[in-house]
């Protein structure tokens, strides 16, 4: 099915699929925390671009995000879309842009910001540099 386009129903059947909550990526960090006995609150608690994961003790909001949707800067986020490609090229530069004012937004307010990507949870020390960095003081 390598080279097989999908008709617009098709997309729009696999599109309807893909979570916005509650991700793979998602679960492996909660899961991470919750057996290193970090506490944390879902939803956002009210903060601007809604944070993944917020642990308001240590004033920090965690994001996970998907390198393709997010535009990261790994071969997976590097892909260029076949179909529809102006859309989606200009999709993920939105959310580029409003990934970076956010985070800007939050640390202005005193939050640390700390964005896993999900080619990072494929490395075997990213739990590690997740709670030392949540465990250092912010910058």
């Amino acid at each position: 099915m390598a080279g097989d386009v999908f008709t617009p129903e098709q997309r729009s059947a696999v599109m309807r699929r893909v979570k916005a909550r509650d991700t793979g990526p998602e679960m492996k960090v909660r899961r991470a925390l919750r057996a290193a006995g970090v506490g944390y609150r879902l939803g956002g608690c009210g903060l601007p671009g809604r944070p993944d994961v917020v642990m308001k003790g240590r004033k920090s909001a965690v994001f996970v995000h998907g390198c393709f949707w997010h535009g990261h800067d790994c071969p997976r986020g590097a892909r260029k879309p076949k179909g529809n490609a102006e859309y989606w090229t200009s999709k993920i530069d939105r959310n580029r842009a409003r990934d970076a004012r956010v985070a800007d937004e939050l640390t202005a307010a005193g939050w640390r910001v700390l964005t896993l990507w999900e080619c990072d949870l494929k490395q075997p020390d990213w739990e590690g540099r997740l709670l030392t960095a949540l465990r250092s003081e912010p910058s």
